[in-house]
This record gives C-alpha cells, structure tokens and sequence, in this order.
C-alpha cells in the first residue's frame, strides 16, 4: 500500500509539475487579477513608460516608437540605462501566408501599476496578439513578452518578426564629461543565441535574445521599419509557429545593457531569464506596499485613484545612476534627471507617504551635487546623469532646501538628519544675502520659479520662501543648541513677513506682486508682456499693462516698489506658507481664482481670458516646446494649500478636483505637467500637489517625531462625512485615523503601533460635549481650538455641537 501510495504521489507530482504555468504564463495569469486602467483611443498615439529604478522604456501607447522629445531631439524616447540610451524601439510582426501584419497600431492600451499591455487584435488572420512590457526592480534590462493568441477555429502556421533598432548613446550634456556618440555595431552570436550592440568608440553594450530553446533565425527581413534618428543601427530575427485552434504561445525578449562590459549585459540577460517570475512577485509585492502606504478611503472616489496613482507615478520616476546615487527624475520623457526644486516640492509630499528610503536618498544625491558643483550652500537646478550640472541653482531653491528638510525631520524625528544637512543650510543662507541682496533689504536679487527672461529682482517667491527658510532654520539651530543663531534666524523671518505683507502687496490688484524693481525695471518687463498678452489674443491683458505702464512714467525712475505685471501663480505663495496676513490672504485667494480653467492655475496669469472656464480640451501649445498659456499641476496644489491653510478645505477641494480632470486624460493612471495632455506625461511634483493639501490638511497630521508628538486637526470639505487613512508612518510609529462627522457629532480615532507616543486631537470650541477614549494626559485650548493629549493603541475623541 505504502508503495502503491508512492505510485500515486509520484504520478502527481509529475503531472502538476507538467501542467505548472511558465513564468511568462505566470505574469499574463496575475496580471488578470491586476487592477488596470484602459487608455483612449485618440491618445493611442502618445506616450507611456514602463519603468525601473535602473531601465525605462518610453514608446507610444500604439505600439511605434517615433523620434520624441527636445532635450535632445528626437532622442528621449526608447530604451533608457542612464547615462545611455540602448534602444531607440523596436518592431514586430506578425506574417501569415504572404500577408505580414505589423504590431504598430494597437488597437487598446492599458496601464498597470508596473506594467502594461498593447493589444493587436488581427480578425482577418484569426489571430490576436498581446504585447507586455515589465522592468524589474535594481536590473539592468527589462522584458517584453509578445502572446500570440489563435482565436480562430483551424490550425494557423505563421512567422513572428521581431527587428531591434539600437542607438547606445549618451544622455544630454554627455559631451561635457566626454561622452561621445560613435555609430553603433550588432553582432549575433549562434551558439548563444543572442545579439550584441555595441557603441564602436565606447564600452556601451545592449544585448537582446529570447528564452532558450527558441531558436532565433537573423532576418533582414523588416517590412515594418522605423527610421530613427541618431547614429544606431538594426537587426531582427524571424521564427515559424504552428498554433492549433484556440491555442497560444508566448515569445518573450529579454534585453539587457551595461556601460561597462558585454559580459556583464550578458549576465544580467541570464539572470532576466531565469528569475521572470520571481522578479514579478517582488515588484508586485513592492507595489503593495506602496498602495497601502498612506492609503485613503474618502467619498471622493477619482481623486481617491489619483492619489493612489501618484504613488506609483513617483515611482516610475525613480533613477539609480551607478556612480552618481539614487533619486528621483523630474518628469518624463524630457526631465528623467536630476532638479534642486522639483525634488524639494516633491520630498514634502512624499515623506507623507511612507518613501522615507527614497526620501533619504534623494536628499544624499541633490546634496552632493550641490556641495561638489557649488560647495556654498547653493542648491543645484538641474543636473544631468552623468553629473553635468547645467544650472548651478536658481535663488528660490537654496531656501527651500531648508525648509524641506526641516519638513523631513518634522515626520521622522531623525535629528543625525539635522546634524548632517544644517552645516548645508547655514551655508547656503548666508550665501543667499550676502551673495544676492545688493542693497541689504533681506530681499535676494535673481531667479524664482518663474524663469521669464529679465523677471530676475527681487521676487515674490524668493521672498516668501526665504521668509520660511530662516523661520524653519531658527527651529532646527535651536535644536541643535545654536541658540543665538536661532534668534538671528527668527528675527530675519520676522523681517521679511513684515515687508512681504507690506512691500509686496499691492491693494490696486489684490494681490502680492510678481516682484519688486524699480520703474525703470518694470517698464522693461512690460513692453515684453504687452507683446506676449498681444500675442495671444487677451485684449483685457493689453488693456490693464497698457495701463500700468501709462503709470510707471509718472514714477521715479529708480523709486523701488511692487508691481503686478504678469499675475503669475508664484503671488499665492504667501498663502502656501501662511506668511500672509489673513486679511490680505482672504483677498489675494479671492484674486488667484479668477486665473484658473477647469484643470487648474494658469502659470502665467495674463494667458487667460474669458473662454478659459470652457476650456475642457487638449492643450494647444507652441510647435516649439514652451509653457506659454499653460495650466500646470504645482501652481493648483499651492493654491490648494493656500485655501486650506485661511480655513477653506471646499475652496482647496475646488482645486484639486481640477487637477484631477487631468488624471487619465491621456496616458491611463498619470497626470501630465501641463494640462491636461501637454509637456512631461508624468511628473514629480504632483506628489506636492496631491499630497499636502490631503494627509496634513484634510487629514491634518502635523508630526513632531522628534518629541514623539502627532498633532492631528482635520479640516474636511464639507460634503465629506466620513473618511480614513492607513498606515502612515512618522518616525517608527505607523498610524491610522478615521473621521466621521454627521449629524453635528464628529468622532476622530488614531491607531498608532507606539501606544507611548502622544497624540494631540484637536476639536473646534463649538464641540461642547467631548467623550474621550484613551489615557488623557493634558487639554486645553488655543486659537479656537481643544487641543486634547492622549497615549494608547487606540484613542478617540467624540464631540457634540
């Protein structure tokens, strides 16, 4: 029996062992159960990425893959292994007969998370054929899987076509670190079965084969041919196969670079081989983690799928750079690399969301950068991957280094953090005034974020982020026993918000003015303007700088004072940090809304006019890259940030509904930097946008790691009645809260995993009867609030009007 028994197991486990799924079998079956977003069909011909921390791919959702972009031109579409490119695409087909059927008009296009599927229905031919793209975590090369599906009811014998177009060169700015483009070789290799590009002047390498077994037969053949740009080359390979009826196959591509040996680009092809299935289970798993980190539930249900979204948007930004470190890109396809102020906006939103690894090592790269470009304390702008820095760094980002770190020691309590970035902030404040402020009014000359060429005095947003920057640097010299220093710091802040609530106000627009100059300045400034509004067609634009500048000839020439010249977004920023007087903030917001669509801000407010509120279509912009008449993403969440901090979560709601139209718009799952379909397809600092106003508004979680204190005030639309978030980790603590307020009864419950930690639940006063669950260890009241003190695993506070 016992011998009959060991039959029987035996012949099982053959047969389960016989009827277990290949890895490629294995990733099409998961993905089923895989939530996936559908694109447009009239944005089938526009881009998406699948991506790694190590290789991306960039082509467009029809499955061709034209010349894309301007950084360099033509070039920042393809196969991405920073600092070179690999590929500049691929193509494929499909031949029956003597009819070939190109893969290059997918008929749909779906995102994953991590991955995404073409589909090439060809009903003619009774066939179907599905293309995959996965790039695994930390590797060198990444995977295509091409399933050939015979959907009809006889047997089909046809050849699949698979033509590779190599261009191994390298990223922007390669040839001021001596990165030189040379044309590029292929060789095949039969007893390996497995082609090799190289770049002929350089040790750049991209291998590509198949799964062994698959016998690969070199072709010319390549009746569906791309005619990139640059000086690459190509070759394919063609292979025959019989599907019965209702039956498919399989044929995966496994392609791999290096920019230091063929035989580590070999090694890593083998390893893609070998491990598909383990490499998807861990992506996945990862991916996992990142949904349910600071995961919310709100009634809101899109831009409860846009926030989710933006996690992994973030995510697809992330490049690892051998040599250079670990962060994460601007924007793809033409900001892959490395910004002072994109990673600072984007770090505040994205300590909220548990990134604390990548917040860590981003802050690492942009401060290195920084130290060896600079060595002063000034922040970098932008720098390319192979450590060419093009702008050594605008005004506005050296104080916002400050205060972004100030922000990550807020959530993590890590005061090493403190002790390593401060000596950096010290140096770059004093290089901000001493170097910037020719006449000693604590207002820094130069560049904000508005790059418009002579709108470089004395600027709002410098202003007002350097106002931040001393404040927040008072608070950590105070933590590190710098105690006059902190009180120099504190009193500079408090300088510049008297003179950003006076000098740069201007009661006549109600608003905060673009910058101060003197007359002769401005008059300068507007003669541009007026041509730009006259240009675009905004005869009110003309109207009011025509009459600003009948004015200005009635000033002083060299008489210093605000002017309203461009209405730019960068004016809301005194309501972004809260440095505005309430009264003068209730204004200015009032002000910034009438510079909107139905996305969002417009950049500069002068690009609109009255048709702008029934603008709900693509963006057209300028055959030459430009943000002319743009709305974009970061100027929205800052006037989100703005309402919600003067008391106004339904006006900040307002906005990022907004910005959420753009979600989807074009690429399935992502958010454009211009809306809704124009510039980078995907983009940092919708973290920023996304982030802050939601977690430390509505949610209102104002950590205090380093004391061990969570301060939680929600400040909730008023529609939204119930609403929660999970899992969001501050220092070693892991907390979740749940909201509800109906019936004039809101109850507010925290989770934490580190019952001694103290959570600081604050209620209006007009709550009068107030139950409480938890340890209670203070209360009182400050600014129109109850602020109730508690430990425990779980604590609740119950109040009645």
């Amino acid at each position: 029996m016992r011998f009959l028994n060991s039959i029987i197991l035996l012949s099982l486990s053959a047969f389960l062992a016989c009827t277990e799924p290949s890895p490629e079998q294995f990733v099409f079956s998961d993905l089923d159960s895989t939530e996936g977003l559908s694109g447009k069909k009239e944005y089938l011909p526009s881009p998406f990425t699948a991506a790694g921390d190590r290789v991306y791919l960039i082509g467009y959702q029809d499955g061709t893959f034209p010349d894309l972009g301007w950084h360099v031109d033509g070039e920042m579409g393809g196969i991405w292994l920073h600092p070179i490119k690999l590929m500049d695409g691929f193509t494929a087909s499909v031949g029956i007969n003597d009819q070939t059927f190109c893969l290059n008009n997918a008929e749909s296009f779906k995102n994953y998370p991590f991955s995404n599927v073409l589909k090439f229905p060809i009903s003619e031919a009774g066939i179907e054929v599905e293309r995959l793209h996965f790039v695994p975590d930390g590797k060198e090369g990444m995977v295509i899987l091409f399933k050939v599906k015979n959907v009809d009811n006889s047997e089909k014998k046809l050849r699949f076509d698979f033509n590779a177009y190599v261009d191994l060169m390298p990223v922007w700015l390669g040839e001021r670190t001596g990165m030189l483009d040379n044309p590029d070789e292929i060789t095949f290799d039969e007893q390996t079965n497995t082609f090799t590009g190289k770049d002929q002047g350089n040790d750049w390498y991209v291998v590509w084969s198949s799964a062994e077994g698959l016998v690969l037969s070199p072709s010319e053949k390549d009746d569906c041919s791309m005619s990139p740009k640059g000086k690459g080359t190509n070759a394919g390979f063609g292979m025959e196969l019989t599907l019965p009826a209702s039956t498919e196959q399989i044929i995966p591509i496994y392609i791999s670079g290096s920019t230091e040996s063929e035989i580590k680009a070999m090694e890593t092809l083998a390893d893609l081989r070998n491990n598909l299935q383990e490499d998807w289970a861990d992506k996945r798993n990862r991916y996992k983690t990142l949904k349910e980190s600071t995961q919310i539930t709100i009634p809101d249900k899109e831009l409860q799928k846009a926030f989710e979204w933006v996690k992994y948007n973030t995510d697809w930004l992330v490049r690892d750079v051998p040599g250079m470190g670990r962060g994460f890109g601007a924007g793809l396809q033409d900001y892959p690399w490395f910004f002072g102020v994109d990673s600072e906006y984007t770090i505040q939103g994205l300590i909220t969301t548990g990134r604390k690894d990548l917040v860590y090592s981003t802050l690492d790269l942009i401060h290195k950068l920084s130290e060896k470009a600079n060595g002063n304390g000034r922040i970098v702008h932008e720098v390319s991957t192979n450590g060419a820095v093009f702008n050594p760094g605008n005004i506005n980002e050296t104080p916002q280094w400050a205060s972004t770190v100030w922000e990550v020691y807020r959530w993590t309590g890590d005061l090493e953090l403190l002790e390593k970035y401060f000596p950096s902030i010290e140096k770059g404040l004093h290089w901000l005034l001493s170097a910037n402020d020719k006449d000693g009014n604590l207002l820094a000359d130069g560049y904000g974020m508005m790059e418009i060429h002579g709108l470089e005095s004395e600027m709002i947003d410098v202003a007002v982020y350097s106002q931040k920057a001393f404040a927040d640097a008072a608070k950590m010299a105070e933590i590190l026993g710098k105690g006059e220093l902190s009180k120099s710091y504190q009193q500079t802040a408090d300088a510049l918000a008297v003179k950003i609530n006076s000098d740069f106000w201007v009661e006549e627009f109600g608003s905060y003015a673009d910058f101060i100059g003197t007359a002769e300045d401005a008059l300068h400034l507007i003669e541009g303007a007026i041509i730009r509004a006259d240009t675009l067609n905004k005869p009110w634009a003309v109207a009011e700088l025509q009459a600003t500048k009948a004015k200005l000839s009635t000033l002083p020439k060299d008489q210093k004072q605000g002017f309203v010249l461009y209405h730019n977004w960068v004016v809301n920023t005194p309501m972004e940090t809260g440095v505005a007087d309430p009264e003068k903030a209730k204004i200015a917001l009032e002000t910034g809304r009438k510079y909107t669509n139905p996305f969002g801000v417009f950049v500069t407010g002068i690009d609109r006019d009255e048709r702008a509120e029934n603008e709900d279509g693509a963006f057209t912009g300028s055959k030459k890259f430009s943000y002319t008449g743009a709305v974009m993403t970061l100027p929205t969440g800052v006037s989100a940030i703005g309402e919600n901090n003067y008391g106004n979560p339904d006006g900040a709601l307002d906005y990022l509904k907004r910005m959420t139209r753009s979600f989807g718009f074009a690429l399935p799952g992502s958010i454009y930097e211009v809306s809704p379909d124009y510039g980078m397809f995907t983009q940092a600092w919708n973290m920023y946008s996304y982030a802050v106003p939601i977690v430390t508004q509505f949610f209102g979680i104002r950590p205090d790691a380093g004391n061990k204190v969570i301060y939680i005030r929600p400040q909730m639309p008023s529609t939204w009645e119930e609403a929660s978030i999970q899992k969001v980790q501050i220092g070693d603590n892991l907390i979740s809260l749940t909201f509800v307020d109906k019936s004039g009864v809101r109850s507010i419950e925290v989770e934490q995993s580190q019952s001694k930690w103290g959570v600081s639940i604050e209620i209006p006063e007009s709550f009068t009867k107030v139950k409480i669950l938890g340890k209670e260890v203070s209360s009182d009241t400050k600014d129109g609030y109850r602020r109730i003190l508690m430990t425990g695993k779980k604590v609740r506070v119950e109040a009645e009007k």
